[in-house]
């Protein structure tokens, strides 16, 4: 990207709240996929992935919870969603504090 593409002009005018916001819904999005939450239910089912997916949006979510605003609370909401979905798909489920992000996030 040049510094007169019209991509880098976008992206100059969003704020960092809203590109933060932005990644943290595609790994929603795809922690969903692997936690078997679509349509295709459990042909997706990937709980290794899905473990990756949701301590990479705690990382994410944690670090940047003072400066997301309005979003902070949805983010957090759509996690903990998350970490009970994957706990709920777990044969043998990990201990409390144990599970994908619960470090990061207290939980």
């Amino acid at each position: 990207m040049t510094a007169d593409s019209p991509e880098l002009r976008d992206l100059a005018d969003v704020p960092a709240a809203e590109v933060i916001a932005s990644v943290a819904v595609h790994l929603m999005s795809a922690a969903a996929v692997k936690c078997g939450l679509t349509e295709e239910g459990d042909a997706t089912l990937d709980l290794d992935e899905a473990r990756k997916l949701i301590t990479a949006l705690a990382g994410l979510v944690t670090a940047a919870r003072p400066d997301l605003g309005v979003h902070a609370n949805s983010l957090r909401d759509g996690l903990q969603a998350l970490q009970a979905a994957f706990r709920e798909k777990s044969v043998i489920p990990d201990e409390p504090g144990e599970g994908p992000g619960e470090r990061l996030t207290g939980g």
